[in-house]
């Protein structure tokens, strides 16, 4: 895994929460302000799935992270106060997801992000 340490963002603890399944330590990295945006084959780039807040980020990571699946921090890198990273899941049947995201930082927690999905097709 390629880590850049950047001052305020801890890239180990977005790792230790995305390996471990921990959304409670990941949504601890969100300021109470952050926007989320997702891109997949579901919610296209003209209508992405967009949560504000904690609360619904929250939601949302505790129902990713509760699946029966394994999720791996590819890479990660940290310039300023921008992220970007790359997850990859796998589910037990095979099916594998990738996603990369882009974030902005303020005082140390994301305030806004996008992630693009992208999903192995269904047979």
């Amino acid at each position: 895994m390629d880590t850049e340490t950047g001052p305020g963002f801890d890239t180990e603890a977005l790792r230790r929460g995305i390996e471990g399944q921990d959304a409670t330590a990941l949504l601890s990295l969100y300021a109470d302000d952050a926007e989320l945006r997702v891109v997949d084959r579901n919610t296209q780039p003209s209508h992405p799935m967009v949560m504000h807040g904690r609360e619904q980020i929250a939601m949302m990571l505790a129902d990713v992270y509760s699946r029966d699946m394994t999720h791996k921090l590819d890479q990660c890198v940290v310039q300023g106060d921008h992220v970007a990273f790359q997850e990859s899941c796998q589910y037990p049947d095979g099916v594998r997801v990738l996603a990369n995201s882009m974030m902005s930082l303020r005082d140390g927690k994301i305030v806004d992000q996008t992630v693009l999905q992208a999903w192995d097709a269904e047979e």
